[in-house]
This record gives structure tokens, sequence and C-alpha cells, in this order.
């Protein structure tokens, strides 16, 4: 068995999702169809906003075991399920009105407790045109950070449970991206004001569900699966690898990365039908079908650990806009000829 090694992997190779893309689209040009936005999708950020502040109201009068109980039973999936749809504001997938998305977005983080929607959509569009660039992808762990967690089953269920925490200390690595604009504040105060709103009329209790919720929807929960499958080398050289597994019906299909990375402007209702036209380009891919499984594997397994990422130098052509989204888009435009759809 190979030993642990304090160091990613390294790849020579441009990013993998690009002349997959041109090869699908010349095969099977009809998947530019599938492009486009799904306007239902503010229905359900609706209805699942409702949701999680009826359930705090409701638990705000339970004992603090009984909210944790029912935030890692209901509230994760209700929260992951509007991170997701935040995903798909973050591509600008539900409106046609750029700023109607990002309030979109906001609306989405409403139930969070800690505001993430702006500074998501800033460093997930450099991740999709920057994957595996150390200084401009948030989504690698850094070197200080997979060095203190290290490969035992006590530092990477620390880092789960906390994985928003170390997510948010990663921009300032990040020194080609710039963090600060006015949505990142309007962001900020608008969440805050709702905590303040929650804390005073419904009480502490509901708040602490609130946040309880949000932190098992992505960290330390069945759900927390989704952050090592979409680009943790289980089997390397594989950098991107989908979920095909159940939770995809509660989760709006956030499973199918590989398919999303390779068409970044197909909304989530249409993300299988990818794998549909073209299965001989997925089904040869690893991929996963058990959050569970795959995040217990993680955590026994003394082989894989947050060095087991893919870095990488070549840009492919593109230069960083370091506050603007211009270099996902033009990247975008590069890989699925959108002009054309």
């Amino acid at each position: 068995m190979a030993s642990f090694t304090k160091e990613y992997n390294h790849s020579q190779d441009a990013e993998p999702h690009i002349e997959r893309c041109k090869e699908i689209i010349q095969k099977y040009p009809q998947i530019k169809s599938l492009m486009g936005r799904n306007v239902n999708s503010i229905y359900y950020i609706i209805g699942i906003v409702g949701l999680q502040f009826i359930m705090a109201f409701v638990m705000s009068q339970f004992a603090w075991y009984w909210i944790l109980i029912a935030a890692w039973g209901i509230g994760a999936f209700a929260n992951h399920a509007l991170f997701v749809l935040l995903h798909e504001c973050t591509h600008n997938m539900v409106f046609k009105s750029r700023i109607a998305n990002v309030w979109a977005g906001v609306l989405c983080d409403l139930p969070n407790g800690f505001p993430s929607s702006a500074a998501f959509r800033k460093y997930h569009l450099k991740h999709h045109a920057f994957q595996g660039h150390y200084e401009i992808d948030a989504d690698i762990p850094s070197r200080w950070e997979a060095k203190m967690i290290g490969n035992g089953f006590i530092g990477k269920s620390f880092w789960l449970l906390l994985f928003p925490l170390f997510q948010a200390l990663r921009p300032p690595r990040l020194k080609e991206v710039s963090f600060s604009n006015k949505w990142i504040w309007i962001n900020l105060l608008t969440v805050l004001a709702v905590d303040a709103a929650v804390f005073l009329i419904m009480g502490p209790m509901a708040l602490l569900y609130l946040v309880a919720s949000f932190f098992f929807s992505v960290g330390l929960h069945p759900l927390g699966g989704r952050w090592i499958q979409e680009h943790y080398l289980v089997a390397a050289p594989q950098e991107t690898y989908s979920y095909y597994g159940p939770l995809n019906k509660l989760a709006f299909n956030v499973g199918y990365h590989n398919e999303h990375h390779d068409f970044a402007y197909v909304p989530w209702n249409n993300l299988p039908k990818i794998k549909e036209i073209a299965p001989e380009y997925y089904d040869t891919l690893v991929s996963h079908n058990s959050w569970s499984k795959l995040t217990w594997q993680f955590l026994t397994d003394k082989n894989l650990s947050l060095f087991s990422r893919t870095l990488r130098e070549d840009r492919g052509g593109l230069e960083v806009t370091k506050g603007s989204e211009a270099d996902f888009f033009t990247g975008r435009e590069k890989k699925e000829e959108l002009t054309t759809v």
C-alpha cells in the first residue's frame, strides 16, 4: 500500500473538460438544446426558504438536542438543496438578468445563518475557468490546511465538521482574485439582518436550528460526501467524479458533476440527459453511488487526504480577471461555442 504523501498530484495538461466538451458537441450537437435557464428554480427556492423558517419557528420551543436531530434529519437536506439552487443562480441559469440571479442567490442564503452566496459566485466561477490552479481555485485546500488535517480519521472528521470555516480561510491565499465587492457586503448585511430578526422574534433556539442545518448540510453528514466526490482523487489521474445515487433527487442532480463541468450552462433538470445522449463518455469514468460510503472511505483510508487533489499550471490561454466573471464566460464560449446557441 502506498504511503501518505504530503504533496498534491501535478498535471502538465490543461483542465480535463475542454476537449471532452468539444468532442461531445461535435458528435451530439443536440446537446446544445439542453442549455438555457430553468425559471421554475425560483419556486423551489421560495418554497425551501419558507420551509426552513417555518421549521425554525417550530423548533424554537424544543431542547437543543431535538434541534440538532431535526437539523441533521431535515434541515441539512433543505439547506443543501438551497446551496445547489444557489449554484444554479451562480451560473445565471434561473433568470436572464445577472442581477436577478445574484439576488436569487442571496435569497437562498437567508436560512443559512452565514453569508456565502456572493463569495461562492466569485470563487466558483474561477474554479470552473481555472480548475486546479492553486493561486486561483478556492476549491483546492490550502497547504497549511492539508498539513494540519493529515490523513487520520480524527483530523479529517474535524475538517468535515468545520468545512465552511476552512473554506472561509482560503481567499487570502488567492492573490489573483479580488475578494471585496459591493455584493459581498450586501450579502453579509442582509444575512446578518435576518439572523438578528430570527433571534429577536423566534429566539436563540430557532437560530441554532438554522446554523446547525447549515453546518450539517456541507459537513460531517452523508451529504458531506459530495465535497469529496467532486474532485478528490479516489481513482487518479481522473480529476472529476460524478455521483449517480438516490440523493440526487433531493439535491437537484448536483451529483452529475462531470456533466456539469463539461456543460456549465445546462440547468439541473437537464444534466441527466447529457449522460443519456452521450453514455460512452461518462460510463467509462469512475463514479460514485453512495455519498455515505464515500465519506467513510475518505475518513478511514489513510491514502486519501486533502492532498488528494490535482494542481496544474496550464491556464488554457485564459487571462485572470481579478474582479469580474469575464474569464469564465469567455472560456465557456470557447469550449461550447455558445454564441451559436
